[in-house]
C-alpha cells in the first residue's frame, strides 16, 4: 500500500485526476480501518492537493473530511476543525445535504474529543435539524443522538442524555453489518451508564444484555471491551463489587494490548468503580495510570504532528549573505534576523495550535494563550529587554500551558475545588509541557521550555514543580507568570467567575515579593495603568494575534454558520453555544 501511494504521488500532471484522488482517499481509509491513522494523513493530504489543482470540489470535500477525521483521531483537533470549516464551505456551494450531515457529525466528534461538549451538542442537533425533512438522511440521526447522549453523560445532564439515548436506539433499527453492531454496542454502553447514574439498575442491565449480544456477533475486540465495561459498572452499582471489578480488570488487560481510547475508557470505569466501592486509594492508582497513558499518547501524537508540519513547511534558513559594503552587510543582517524570526514562528505554529486547543477546555475563547503572549512581551519591553527578546518571549509564552494536553478532562473541567491528588496531577502540566517542547527538536526552544516548566514557580520558593526562588527562576518564566495570573483572574473559568480589573491588580500587588518578582511587579502595574489610559478594550488589544489564527478563524466561521442556520429555520437549541467566541 505504501508503495502504491508513493507511485501515485510521483505521477506528474493532472491526467486521470478523479481516479487518482479516489485511490488516495481509499488508501487513507484503509490505513484508518487497520488502526494506522497517522499513515492515513499522507495520502489524504495528497488527495486534497490534487483535488485543489483540478478544482474537483466534491472530491476535495471528501478529502478534507477524511483528513479531518485522521487529525481528530490523532489529537490534532485544531487542524481537524480547520479542515471541516473548509469542507462546510464546499458543501454549501455544492448543496450536498448528505455530505453536510457527515461533516457536521465529524465536527461534533472532534469537539467531543477535546471536551467541548456543549459546542459538540450544537453540531449534533444541527444534523438532526438537517435530516428532519429528508427521509434519505434519517440514518444520520441515530449517530447524532448517540453522541448527544455521550456529551450529556460528561456534562452530568442525565435526563437529557437518557432522552437522546432512547432516540438513538429508536432511530437506528436492527444493526446488520459488523460496523453497525460496534456502533450499537457503544451506544448501549452510554445508555447503560446514564441509567446507572439515575440508579435505574434493572433497566441498565437490560441495555447491558443487548450490548453484550451485539458485541458477541460483531467479533470486535473494541465492542467486547465496551460491553464488559458496561457489565462491570452494572455489577458494582448493584452491590456486586468484587464481580464488577473483576470484569473491569479483565477488560483492562485486553485494552492494554490495544492501547488507544479503549484503554482510557477502562481506566475511567475502574476509577469510578473504586470510588463507588469506597476505596479512594485504589481509584487514585488507576487515575494516575490514566494520567500517564494520556500524557504519553498526547505527547507522542503532538511530536508526530509537529514532524509532519515541519516536513510540509519545507522551509530552511540560509542565514545572511555577506555584502560588499557595510550598508549591504547591515541589510543582510537585518534580513537574516527577520527570516530567523519568521522561521521560528512558522516552526512553532503547530505547537501553538496544540496549546490553544488544550486551553479551550479552560478558556472557551481560545484567546488566553495569545493574550498572555502579548502581555508577556509588553512586560519584557517595560523591563528593558531588547526588541528581539520581547518578540521571542511573546511567541514562547503562548506555549506556557501546552502541557495541559496531558491533563484528564475530569480534572481540568472540574467546577469544584481540586482535592490534593487532583491538584498534584494538575501540576504535572508544567513538566509535561517542558518535556514535550524539549523533544520538539526546534532551535531556540529553550525559552519556551523554561516558561512551560517554571511559570508556576513563586518568588519566595513555594511554587512548583521545582520550588525555585528569586532569580533562579528564568526571567521569561517570571514575566509570563504575571501575564498568566492577570489573565486568569480577569476571565471566567470553569471553577471561578471573572474578577474586576481593580481587584485583580490589588491581588497581584499583594503578592509582590511572594509569588511575583518585586521589580517586575512594579513594571507590570505601571504598564497596566498605561494600557487602561491608551486602550478602550485591553482584552481586544492583547488578543489581536488570535484574529490571525487559522484555527480560531475556522471556529468562528463554524459558529456563524450555525447561527445563520438557526435564524433561517427558526429552531432553537438549549445547548447554549457561546456564539460570541
Amino acid at each position: 500500500m505504501t508503495l502504491t501511494i508513493g507511485t501515485l504521488k510521483k505521477i506528474e500532471g493532472t491526467s486521470n485526476a478523479d481516479v487518482r484522488i479516489n485511490c488516495l482517499i481509499d488508501a487513507a481509509h484503509f490505513f484508518y480501518v487497520i488502526g494506522q491513522a497517522f499513515s492515513a494523513i499522507e495520502p489524504a493530504l495528497a488527495a486534497i492537493d490534487l483535488a485543489t489543482r483540478v478544482n474537483q470540489r466534491s472530491l476535495l470535500r471528501k478529502g478534507l473530511t477524511v483528513v479531518g477525521i485522521m487529525y481528530a483521531d490523532t489529537g490534532n483537533i485544531s487542524q481537524a476543525i480547520e479542515c471541516y470549516a473548509r469542507a462546510l464551505t464546499l458543501v454549501e456551494e455544492l448543496r450536498e445535504k448528505d455530505s453536510e450531515c457527515i461533516v457536521w457529525l465529524n465536527l461534533g466528534v472532534a469537539l467531543l474529543y477535546c471536551a467541548l461538549y456543549r459546542d459538540a451538542i450544537a453540531c449534533f442537533e444541527h444534523v438532526i435539524t438537517l435530516s428532519a425533512s429528508d427521509s434519505g438522511l434519517a440514518h444520520f440521526r441515530g449517530s447524532a443522538y448517540a453522541n448527544i447522549a455521550l456529551c450529556a453523560l460528561h456534562l452530568e445532564d442525565f435526563a437529557r442524555g437518557l432522552r437522546a439515548a432512547e432516540n438513538s436506539v429508536k432511530e437506528r433499527g436492527e444493526p446488520q453489518t459488523a460496523a453497525e453492531m460496534v456502533s450499537r454496542v457503544l451506544a448501549e454502553n452510554n445508555y447503560t451508564r446514564l441509567l446507572l447514574e439515575v440508579n435505574s439498575i434493572e433497566r441498565a442491565k437490560e441495555r447491558c444484555d443487548i450490548g453484550r449480544r451485539y458485541a458477541a456477533r460483531s467479533m470486535s475486540m473494541r465492542a467486547e471491551i465496551s460491553a464488559t465495561i458496561a457489565d462491570g459498572l452494572c455489577e458494582v452499582h448493584a452491590g456486586q463489587v468484587d464481580v464488577g471489578i473483576s470484569r473491569l480488570t479483565s477488560a483492562l488487560e485486553r485494552a492494554r494490548m490495544m492501547r488507544g481510547s479503549m484503554l482510557r475508557e477502562v481506566l475511567i470505569a475502574l476509577v469510578k468503580a473504586y470510588e463507588l466501592a469506597g476505596q479512594p486509594q485504589r481509584a487514585l492508582i488507576y487515575l494516575r495510570e490514566m494520567m500517564e497513558v494520556t500524557r504519553q499518547t498526547q505527547q507522542e501524537n503532538a511530536l508526530k504532528h509537529l514532524r509532519i508540519h515541519l516536513e510540509h513547511a519545507g522551509q530552511e534558513y540560509e542565514g545572511p549573505q555577506v555584502g560588499t559594503t557595510s550598508l549591504e552587510r547591515r541589510e543582510a543582517v537585518l534580513r537574516g534576523k527577520v527570516a530567523e524570526q519568521e522561521l521560528f514562528k512558522s516552526r512553532i505554529e503547530m505547537l501553538e495550535r496544540l496549546a490553544v486547543t488544550a486551553e479551550l477546555r479552560d478558556d472557551s475563547t481560545g484567546e488566553h494563550s495569545y493574550r498572555v503572549g502579548k502581555l508577556a512581551g509588553l512586560i519584557a519591553h517595560e523591563f528593558g529587554c531588547d526588541k528581539d527578546t520581547c518578540y521571542m518571549i511573546e511567541l514562547a509564552a503562548r506555549l506556557h500551558d501546552i502541557g495541559k494536553i496531558g491533563v484528564p478532562d475530569a480534572i481540568l473541567l472540574k467546577p469544584d475545588k481540586l482535592n490534593p491528588a487532583e491538584r498534584q496531577i494538575m501540576r504535572t502540566h508544567t513538566t509535561v509541557g517542558a518535556e514535550l517542547l524539549s523533544k520538539s527538536n526546534i532551535p531556540h526552544m529553550q525559552m519556551a521550555e523554561e516558561i512551560a516548566r517554571a511559570h508556576h514557580e513563586w518568588w519566595d520558593g513555594s511554587g512548583y514543580p521545582g520550588n525555585l526562588s528569586g532569580s533562579a527562576i528564568p526571567l521569561a518564566a517570571r514575566i509570563t507568570a504575571l501575564a498568566d495570573v492577570f489573565d486568569a483572574l480577569t476571565h471566567k473559568r470553569p471553577y471561578k467567575e471573572a474578577w474586576p480589573l481593580v481587584a485583580a491588580l490589588e491581588e497581584i500587588a499583594s503578592l509582590k515579593g511572594k509569588q511575583f518578582d518585586p521589580q517586575l511587579t512594579d513594571h507590570f502595574l505601571v504598564l497596566i495603568g498605561r494600557l487602561q489610559d491608551d486602550c478602550v478594550d485591553i482584552d481586544k488589544f492583547l488578543g489581536q494575534a488570535a484574529l490571525a489564527s487559522p484555527f480560531l478563524v475556522a471556529r468562528s466561521k463554524i459558529w456563524d454558520t450555525l447561527q445563520k442556520s438557526k435564524n433561517t429555520d427558526g429552531t432553537g437549541s438549549d445547548s447554549r453555544l457561546d456564539l460570541q467566541r
